[in-house]
């Protein structure tokens, strides 16, 4: 009986002595430069924001984009797809492949078209909602698959070989 207590004593002892040497540990110490007049170093520093880069909301606007043109078959309507970027401070440029913010577009894209490829039929029409002829967010910056193509004239002359 006197070594169950015992046990259970340094059991609780151990889970316990853990968490009161982190609450009664000292700050670590600020180490002073060697040198006053010497300013920090740049390592230290925290890194900063790259400037003029797109805000994520555009890098995933653009990805959600790219996304419904690969997996659901639409047209991109550059014009209107340049001008909700243009609002969102963000040139065509920046969210291309090739564009300096091409790699986060990419990865974002590649994750939104596996997830629409799961349930294409509803992603479409939820994407053709928003963003098709008759989107509810912005219309005809997505044109159904054939729309703008030029037809052949009926009853003209066949090519000749």
């Amino acid at each position: 009986m006197i070594v169950r207590s015992l046990i259970a004593a340094a059991l609780i002892g151990g889970t316990a002595y853990p968490a009161a040497a982190q609450d009664t540990a000292p700050p670590p110490a600020a180490t002073a430069p060697q040198n006053p007049s010497q300013e920090p170093s740049r390592e230290a520093a925290p890194p900063r924001p790259i400037r003029n880069a797109p805000s994520p909301r555009a890098l995933e606007f653009a990805a959600y984009i790219f996304s419904a043109v690969n997996v659901c078959g639409y047209r991109l309507n550059a014009p209107e797809f340049e001008a909700l970027l243009a609002k969102q401070n963000t040139r065509p440029e920046d969210v291309s492949p090739r564009g300096p913010f091409g790699n986060r577009v990419i990865g974002i894209f590649t994750l939104m078209s596996n997830q629409m490829n799961l349930n294409r039929e509803q992603a479409c029409l939820a994407v053709a909602g928003e963003y098709g002829p008759e989107g509810n967010v912005v219309k005809n910056v997505l044109l159904p698959p054939g729309a703008g193509e030029p037809v052949p004239a009926p009853g003209g002359k066949p090519a000749q070989p």
